[in-house]
């Protein structure tokens, strides 16, 4: 079923706690699948609530890119995950990432306004950021080599 969807996400929603090789192995064996586009809130951070994982993000960066996946900066003010500094690292790293509202109700899109100030002060422009291309464009790049 995954194969005909356009984009699937991952993204760790349990079991927080493994030490840091483990949930970068677990990480990058989700995106190991095939039809895995985007792996979504990569630090699984919510401010004020609950720390990042324990994960070696700059690992889990480059295997993003050797995959031919991308990362999301999740725009949830509670989230705010991707932070500007691994903004900075993944565009180092040349990996371009999706800016997402992360919205469960109409409202919540407002919220892609601090996923885009979380960019720019993580130093990405518009050329790093998957979901500023033309939809041929995007279409293009979301197929996995």
């Amino acid at each position: 079923m995954l194969h005909r969807l356009d984009l699937v996400v991952a993204v760790v929603n349990t079991n927080f706690d493994p030490p840091s090789d483990r949930q970068t192995e677990r990480i990058l064996r989700a995106m190991d699948h095939r039809d895995v586009t985007i792996l979504a809130h990569p630090s699984g951070r919510r401010i004020g609530r609950r720390p990042a994982h324990a994960l070696d993000l700059e690992w889990v960066m480059r295997g993003t890119l050797e995959r031919g996946c991308f990362l999301e900066v999740n725009a949830q003010p509670n989230r705010l995950d991707l932070d500007d500094s691994h903004c900075r690292l993944a565009k180092a790293t040349g990996l371009k990432l999706a800016i997402s509202s992360d919205a469960c109700a109409p409202a919540e899109l407002a919220f892609l306004r601090f996923g885009v100030d979380q960019a720019r002060r993580g130093w990405l422009a518009a050329e790093d950021v998957l979901n500023t291309r033309p939809l041929a464009e995007l279409r293009a790049m979301l197929r996995r080599p």
